[in-house]
Protein backbone atom coordinates (compact mmCIF):
# COMPACT_ATOMS: atom_id res chain seq x y z
CA UNK A 1 0.00 0.00 0.00
CA UNK A 2 1.14 3.52 -0.76
CA UNK A 3 2.49 5.97 1.80
CA UNK A 4 -0.09 8.78 1.87
CA UNK A 5 0.25 12.12 3.68
CA UNK A 6 -2.62 14.60 3.81
CA UNK A 7 -1.89 18.09 5.11
CA UNK A 8 -5.04 19.59 6.60
CA UNK A 9 -6.57 22.11 8.97
CA UNK A 10 -9.50 21.56 11.33
CA UNK A 11 -11.93 23.93 9.56
CA UNK A 12 -11.34 22.88 5.95
CA UNK A 13 -14.30 21.26 4.14
CA UNK A 14 -12.06 20.28 1.23
CA UNK A 15 -9.85 18.37 3.64
CA UNK A 16 -12.87 16.42 4.84
CA UNK A 17 -13.87 15.70 1.25
CA UNK A 18 -10.38 14.50 0.26
CA UNK A 19 -10.13 12.26 3.31
CA UNK A 20 -13.59 10.89 2.55
CA UNK A 21 -12.47 9.82 -0.93
CA UNK A 22 -9.37 8.15 0.49
CA UNK A 23 -11.49 6.45 3.14
CA UNK A 24 -13.87 5.16 0.44
CA UNK A 25 -10.87 3.56 -1.26
CA UNK A 26 -9.78 1.90 1.97
CA UNK A 27 -6.55 3.88 1.89
CA UNK A 28 -4.58 4.43 5.07
CA UNK A 29 -3.04 7.86 5.37
CA UNK A 30 -1.23 10.09 7.80
CA UNK A 31 -3.01 13.36 8.50
CA UNK A 32 -0.78 16.32 9.33
CA UNK A 33 -2.88 19.03 10.97
CA UNK A 34 -1.45 22.49 10.29
CA UNK A 35 -4.18 24.43 12.13
CA UNK A 36 -1.75 25.91 14.68
CA UNK A 37 1.55 24.98 13.04
CA UNK A 38 3.04 27.95 11.20
CA UNK A 39 6.42 26.23 10.76
CA UNK A 40 4.64 23.24 9.26
CA UNK A 41 2.86 25.52 6.79
CA UNK A 42 6.16 27.03 5.70
CA UNK A 43 7.60 23.53 5.22
CA UNK A 44 4.51 22.50 3.23
CA UNK A 45 4.87 25.47 0.87
CA UNK A 46 8.48 24.48 0.23
CA UNK A 47 7.68 20.80 -0.22
CA UNK A 48 4.67 21.37 -2.48
CA UNK A 49 6.37 23.83 -4.77
CA UNK A 50 4.55 26.91 -3.51
CA UNK A 51 1.04 25.68 -2.70
CA UNK A 52 -0.38 27.34 0.43
CA UNK A 53 -3.87 25.86 0.55
CA UNK A 54 -5.01 22.67 2.22
CA UNK A 55 -5.41 19.88 1.70
CA UNK A 56 -2.16 19.04 0.01
CA UNK A 57 -1.73 15.36 -0.73
CA UNK A 58 1.47 13.39 -1.17
CA UNK A 59 1.49 9.76 -2.25
CA UNK A 60 4.80 7.92 -2.03
CA UNK A 61 6.45 11.33 -1.51
CA UNK A 62 5.09 12.66 -4.81
CA UNK A 63 2.88 15.75 -4.64
CA UNK A 64 -0.56 15.17 -6.15
CA UNK A 65 -2.13 18.52 -5.26
CA UNK A 66 -5.34 19.24 -3.43
CA UNK A 67 -8.87 17.91 -3.18
CA UNK A 68 -9.92 18.75 -6.74
CA UNK A 69 -6.75 17.14 -8.09
CA UNK A 70 -7.43 13.97 -6.11
CA UNK A 71 -11.00 13.75 -7.43
CA UNK A 72 -9.80 14.42 -10.99
CA UNK A 73 -7.30 11.58 -10.64
CA UNK A 74 -10.12 9.31 -9.49
CA UNK A 75 -12.44 10.43 -12.30
CA UNK A 76 -9.67 9.65 -14.81
CA UNK A 77 -9.50 6.13 -13.36
CA UNK A 78 -5.94 6.56 -12.13
CA UNK A 79 -6.31 6.96 -8.36
CA UNK A 80 -6.59 3.24 -7.64
CA UNK A 81 -3.41 2.61 -9.62
CA UNK A 82 -1.55 5.33 -7.73
CA UNK A 83 -2.77 4.04 -4.37
CA UNK A 84 -1.82 0.47 -5.16
CA UNK A 85 1.40 1.22 -7.02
Amino acid sequence: MAKIEVFTTKVCPYCVKAKSLLDSKGAEYTEIDLTHDQEGRVALVERSGGYRTVPQIFINDKHYGGCDDLYALDKAGKLDEVLNG
